[in-house]
């Protein structure tokens, strides 16, 4: 891979937008360049601030942090899912924020490696702030050459969340823990009008499930090889997306999920037309009380023969990190006061009880208004973890794998023809 990013390289490969429609998206050129270059201001680049989970938290947060360093400006530019095209561009100008706070996914894969952001372990170590992350965190933000792409910060838990209300009422005596079990309950549901299982099936959120359900039959040692190399022909591989087309046809799922994204698939489950989702925290966090008192928390059901022996969920610790721009380095002693307020015992905590965040750090708060997010923490030992393959996959095949998740979820569609959607993903890589 190159060392450092080219137009034709590393923006090329995004979403083609062009830098003069992506830099005003972040207040215009002038603006972020005047703030780049002014030494006493501090550029952070962030999904946080509209209405992403914890956003009124950070907004908060940023205030007290301007209220302790008064001689320290802070501009805080705001950008949703183009927020990696947005800040490549802006790297190419040499304009570029100087932290920058997304998760671990797509594009950024690539980031420490083509010079766009830098290796902050010495950082972390420097500034002593190393015992307050959880060792998961470090591991799964350090890549292949031993590098700390980024401070963690966001985790996730991954659990599913059954109406309780709604299974009693088509006679579902228990969660489901089998495959089993699960087609029965959904044909239950079916005949009180109610859909069984919804998900995204047209984005992220269906790609998510239907890799949890093919590592049913996998190791994780066999999951990362599956999801490094696009390579779906193994024994369990392929147990698992037969387990996951049986599960379909047998309609578990909720009608025209290969249609469906994330937003119907919430709205669906908050408003009872649903049983189940597959929902990470943040999803959690929206579950409205008249919901959330009679919702379980779970793991999803395994086959016969699985390699794990319960229920299984995903973990991830990858969600949102400070990354350090080259423009960072140069204003380090802004950017180590920002991180040092943003790991603080209180800046931490306000993220678990204001906005039922699972975070990335050690912290004794609980999301106590947030009662599912905390059922998911209490979990423990009580399911089996899956890996989230997003850390895996080849930042070319993330799009591509979207694309081969909707044609998975289309009832009909054979075991052997999702496998090559899957396998096809990867031969842009």
């Amino acid at each position: 891979m190159r060392s450092s990013l080219t137009r034709r390289g590393l923006l090329a490969a995004g979403s083609g937008l062009a830098a003069t429609a992506a830099l005003p998206a972040v207040s215009g050129c002038s603006s972020l360049a005047a703030a780049a270059s002014d030494p006493d201001t501090l550029v952070v680049h962030t999904q946080l601030g509209t209405t992403a989970p914890g956003s009124a938290t950070y907004l908060s947060a940023l205030d007290r942090f301007r209220a302790q360093n008064p001689g320290l400006k802070v501009k805080n530019l705001i950008n949703g899912d183009d927020l990696g095209q947005v800040y490549e561009t802006s790297r190419l100008a040499r304009k570029e924020a100087d932290v920058v706070m997304v998760n671990l996914y797509d594009k950024t894969l690539a980031w420490t490696d083509v010079d766009a952001t830098v290796d902050v372990g010495g950082y972390l170590d420097d500034w002593r702030l190393r015992e307050r992350v959880l060792p998961a965190a470090l591991s799964a933000w350090t890549d292949g050459k031993g590098r700390l792409r980024a401070f963690p910060y966001f985790a996730t838990n991954w659990p599913v969340a059954y109406n309780r209300a709604l299974l009693d009422r088509a006679g579902v005596d228990a969660i489901p823990t089998t495959g089993d079990q699960l087609i029965a309950a959904a044909r239950k549901l079916r005949a009180k009008g109610i859909a069984p299982v919804t998900v995204g099936g047209n984005d992220w959120t269906g790609q998510k499930l239907l890799a949890q359900i093919i590592q049913t039959f996998l190791t994780p040692d066999e999951a990362r090889h599956a999801y490094s190399t696009g390579d779906f022909g193994s024994r369990g591989a392929r147990e698992g997306i037969e387990y996951f087309t049986t599960l379909r046809d047998a309609g578990v799922f909720a009608d025209k999920a290969q249609g469906l994204t994330s937003d119907t698939m919430n709205t669906q489950f908050n408003t009872q037309a649903a049983a189940a989702q597959s929902a990470m925290s943040s999803a959690l966090a929206k579950v409205p009380e008249n919901v959330a008192r009679h919702t379980e928390v779970g793991g999803w059901p395994l086959a016969d023969g699985a390699a794990h022996d319960k229920p299984t969920v995903i973990r991830a610790f990858t969600l949102i990190g400070f990354w350090i721009s080259p423009n960072g380095v140069r204003k380090i002693e802004h950017v180590e006061k920002f991180i040092r307020f943003m790991y603080g015992p209180e800046t931490v905590a306000r993220f678990v009880q204001e906005s039922g965040r699972d975070m990335a750090l050690h912290t004794d708060a609980v999301s106590a208004d947030f009662p599912l997010v905390a059922a998911a923490q209490r979990l423990g030992s009580g399911v089996s973890e899956v890996l989230l393959p997003d850390v895996y996959v080849p930042p070319a095949a993330t799009q591509p794998l979207i694309t081969a998740t909707s044609t998975s979820f289309t009832r009909g569609t054979s075991a052997a023809r999702v496998r090559a959607a899957l396998e096809s993903a990867y031969r842009s890589v």
